[in-house]
């Protein structure tokens, strides 16, 4: 969640201007929150309301159908009743309309959204089983094209690995059952361009988690791609953050951009996860 926040808040003065180089400050007065967090604050909510109706991650029971048709429910009841309070975020078209419908439905979308707000789902899981099955609970909520899924599943999983600490050459191995990820950061910047979908975004981001040596570099990297940075930087920064954590002066930054309301379900999302890691 943290990591989501800070690639978001990083890269969002980045979004529209094709910045290319990894030498730049991170936070500035012209940084601002956009969907990408709100969006996973809205997916860690789903979860915490989920677990109160049916305590089954915190209890060690199976997740079963009544549960996911529960947690399938309360995503959209929060990530519409959150994104109603910020409809000036940056939501897509077709993702706004959902926001404001009287009866949401998925549509068929394969946007790199699917794949930025699914960090919760990867920090919650107790298995790579569990982080695939929650990804797709959540995702088909919208994106339920083939590519939406895929994405939020592979940055779900990637995760859940990284929080358990694979070797990375392991964590790629896994991650190219996805997607091909053999290329670098350095080699595809002078060519890449803004790009809004999933199979566009997602292996651009691992390959900036994979390539970097801490959780700055791997911001710093994604940024520089000169593409749809903030969401780049939101989904590299997550699985960043479950691998090396955050350091303490750029989560003080970044949580200061945060309103009482979106800071108020941030706190509640990390004592729920304390206490769900034990």
């Amino acid at each position: 969640m943290l990591g989501a926040i800070v690639g978001d808040i990083v890269g969002s003065r980045f979004e529209f201007w094709k910045i290319k180089t990894t030498e730049f400050e991170l936070f500035t007065d012209k940084c601002f929150v956009t969907d990408d967090s709100i969006m996973s604050l809205a997916v860690g909510k789903a979860l915490m309301e989920t677990e109160k109706k049916k305590p089954f991650l915190s209890e060690g029971r199976e997740l079963d159908g009544e549960y996911l048709d529960l947690l399938e429910k309360e995503t959209v009841k929060w990530m519409q009743s959150i994104g109603r309070r910020y409809p000036a975020c940056g939501f897509g078209g077709m993702f706004y309309e959902w926001v404001f419908s009287n009866n949401p439905k998925p549509y068929n979308s394969f946007g790199n959204g699917a794949a930025m707000r699914i960090g919760p789902a990867g920090f919650a899981a107790r298995s790579e089983a569990e982080a695939r099955t929650l990804a797709h609970t959540i995702t088909q909520t919208t994106h339920n094209h083939p590519e939406g899924l895929k994405g939020a599943e592979a940055t779900a999983v990637a995760i859940y690995l990284a929080r358990k600490k694979w070797p990375l050459p392991e964590i790629k191995k896994r991650l190219e059952e996805y997607y091909d990820l053999n290329f670098t950061i350095g080699e595809i910047r002078p060519h890449y361009y803004f790009n809004e979908t999933c199979q566009e975004t997602v292996p651009q981001a691992l390959v900036s988690f994979l390539e970097a040596k801490s959780f700055e570099e791997t911001i710093r990297l994604a940024v520089s791609l000169g593409g749809d940075s903030d969401t780049l930087a939101a989904i590299a920064g997550g699985i960043a953050e479950a691998y090396y954590g955050v350091p303490e002066e750029i989560k003080t930054n970044a949580l200061s951009y945060l309103d009482e309301y979106l800071l108020s379900l941030y706190n509640d999302w990390e004592a729920f996860l304390r206490k769900l890691q034990g």
